[in-house]
C-alpha cells in the first residue's frame, strides 16, 4: 500500500471535481486531512474549504471550534463553523440525530463539481460491517460505506478509506499535528466504542487480515446491490404508477421475496430509511391486503404507507387546516397555512379556474376553507348536487389529501375547489381563481 499522501493524491485526482469541502471535526481522521487537503492544494488549482459543525453536546465544543479555525489558518484553508441545533428524537439515538444535522449543514456547502471529503478510514469500515451484520442487514447495508458517491448536488469521497487508524496516526505523529480529543469516543454506550475498543482489537489479533477481508466483502456487497438494482428497475417500473404508486393488482402475483425487494428499491427511490423485514411484511399483510373499507396506514419514520384505490402510496403526515378559515379579498394574494401555496382571485383571464359573482357580491362574505365536512356542491357540467366527499372519491383525491384543497365559500356556499372545478351556480368569465401551489 502507498503512502497516505499517496493515495489521497491517486483519490482526488481520478475524480472530476474542482473544489473540496472537507468535513472538519478537529479529531486526528479530520485533521490529518487537512494536513493532506494543504498540501494538495499547493499543486493542483483547486478551491477546498473545511466546515466544522458546532454541535454544542460537549463543553469543549467552543474550544473545539476555535482550534480548528487556527488550523485552518495556519494551512491557507477558510474553515466556516456552522452550529446544528439538536433535537430531542423520539425513538432516535442521539448519535443518529447528530449525525442527520451535521450532513444536512455540510449539503450546504456543497455544489455541483464540489465534493464533501470525509476521514473515515478502514477501521470505521469494520466498525460500519459489524453494525450491519448487529441488524441482520442485507447486501445494501453490509456494502457499508462507499469509496465515492453521489452527495447534495455534488459528491462525497472517503479518500483514504483503505487506510487504518494506525496509519493515520502514525502520519499525525511524523508530522507533528495536533488534534482534538472528543471524549465521548471513549463512551461505550456507543455500539461504535464498544466495537472499537472491545471487539476489533480482538479480531485483529486472532486474524490481521480481517480488515482487508470485511473490505473485500464490503465490496461484493455492494456490487451485488447495483445488479439487482439493475434487475429491479423493471419490475419496480412495471408496478410503478406516474404519481409514484404502486399497484396491488400487479404486486399479487409477485413472489413474497421479490416483492419486498420492488418494496425496498421503491422506498429507496423515494429517499426513505431502508425498512426491517418486518415493515415490508406489514406493508403488504397489514396495508395492501387491509379490508376494502378499511383505511390502512404504516408508519416509516416521517413517512406513511397508505392504499388508496388499489395502489400503495408513500407519503408525508400533512397538517391538520380543516379548522383554518380566511377572507379571499380581489387582486390580494392570500397565503395557505402549512405551505399549502398562495391563492389569487383576479379580473380577466389566466391560468386557472373561471368564475363569476354577484355584481354587488360582498367581499367580506368571500372566504376559503379546507373542511369538505357536510358541503355540497354541484361541478358545472354535471346534473344534481353531491357532497364533497363523494366528489373527492369520483376524482381519486386519496383520503389524506382531500382536507388539502383549498375550498371557496360565498355565504358558506361552495363557489369552487381550487384546482379541480367550479360549481354550476358560480360559473363565468368574470374572474380567474390561479392557485401557486409551493
Amino acid at each position: 500500500m502507498g503512502s497516505l499522501y499517496t493515495t489521497f493524491k491517486q483519490q482526488l485526482d481520478a475524480s472530476d471535481y474542482t473544489r473540496f469541502i472537507l468535513a472538519f471535526s478537529g479529531g486526528v481522521d479530520s485533521r490529518v486531512l487537512l494536513d493532506l487537503l494543504a498540501r494538495y492544494q499547493q499543486e493542483r488549482t483547486v478551491e477546498c474549504l473545511a466546515v466544522h459543525v458546532h454541535h454544542g453536546l460537549s463543553a469543549n465544543a467552543d474550544d473545539w471550534a476555535e482550534r480548528c479555525q487556527q488550523w485552518g489558518l495556519a494551512s491557507d484553508i477558510p474553515v466556516i463553523v456552522e452550529y446544528a441545533h439538536i433535537a430531542h428524537v423520539t425513538g432516535a439515538s442521539l448519535e443518529h440525530v447528530a449525525r442527520d444535522a451535521r450532513y444536512a449543514l455540510l449539503a450546504k456547502h456543497v455544489t455541483e463539481k464540489s465534493c464533501l471529503l470525509l476521514g473515515q478510514h478502514a477501521d470505521d469500515q469494520v466498525e460500519t460491517f459489524l453494525l450491519a451484520l448487529k441488524r441482520g442487514s442485507g447486501p445494501k447495508g453490509l456494502a457499508s460505506m462507499a469509496q465515492h458517491d453521489t452527495f447534495a448536488k455534488g459528491g462525497r469521497l472517503r479518500p483514504i478509506l483503505t487506510h487504518t487508524r494506525r496509519d493515520i496516526e502514525e502520519y499525525a505523529a511524523r508530522h507533528q499535528l495536533h488534534w482534538v480529543t472528543d471524549e465521548s469516543n471513549q463512551d461505550e454506550r456507543f455500539d461504535r466504542n464498544f466495537l472499537r475498543h472491545q471487539i476489533t482489537p480482538s479480531l485483529t489479533a486472532r486474524w490481521p487480515n480481517i480488515y482487508t477481508s470485511i473490505q473485500r466483502s464490503a465490496e461484493l456487497c455492494a456490487q451485488q446491490e447495483e445488479v439487482m438494482n439493475y434487475l429491479l428497475e423493471d419490475k419496480l417500473n412495471a408496478v410503478r404508477h406516474h404519481d409514484n404508486s404502486l399497484s396491488i393488482t400487479c404486486l399479487q402475483p409477485q413472489p413474497e421475496a421479490l416483492r419486498a425487494m420492488i418494496f425496498r428499491r421503491w422506498l429507496h427511490k423515494l429517499g426513505v430509511t431502508m425498512p426491517s423485514r418486518r415493515h415490508t411484511q406489514m406493508m403488504w399483510h397489514e396495508v395492501a391486503l387491509a379490508a376494502s373499507d378499511a383505511n390502512p396506514m404504516l408508519n416509516l419514520g416521517v413517512y406513511h404507507i397508505r392504499r388508496f384505490q388499489q395502489r400503495l402510496y408513500c407519503v408525508r403526515p400533512v397538517d391538520d387546516v380543516s379548522q383554518w378559515q380566511q377572507v379571499l379579498r380581489l387582486d390580494e394574494p392570500l397565503v395557505l397555512p402549512s405551505d399549502l401555496g398562495t391563492l389569487y382571485l383576479h379580473t380577466g383571464e389566466s391560468n386557472g379556474l373561471s368564475l363569476s359573482l354577484p355584481p354587488d357580491y360582498d367581499s367580506s362574505a368571500l372566504s376559503v376553507s379546507f373542511d369538505p365536512a357536510g358541503r355540497e356542491a354541484r361541478p358545472q357540467g354535471r346534473a344534481g348536487r353531491r357532497k364533497l366527499k363523494k366528489l373527492y372519491q369520483e376524482m381519486g383525491i386519496p383520503s389524506w389529501h382531500r382536507r388539502q384543497y383549498p375550498i371557496i365559500l360565498y355565504r358558506e356556499q361552495v363557489v369552487a375547489v381550487a384546482g379541480l372545478f367550479v360549481t354550476q351556480d358560480f360559473y363565468g368569465q368574470d374572474y380567474t381563481l390561479s392557485w401557486q401551489q409551493d
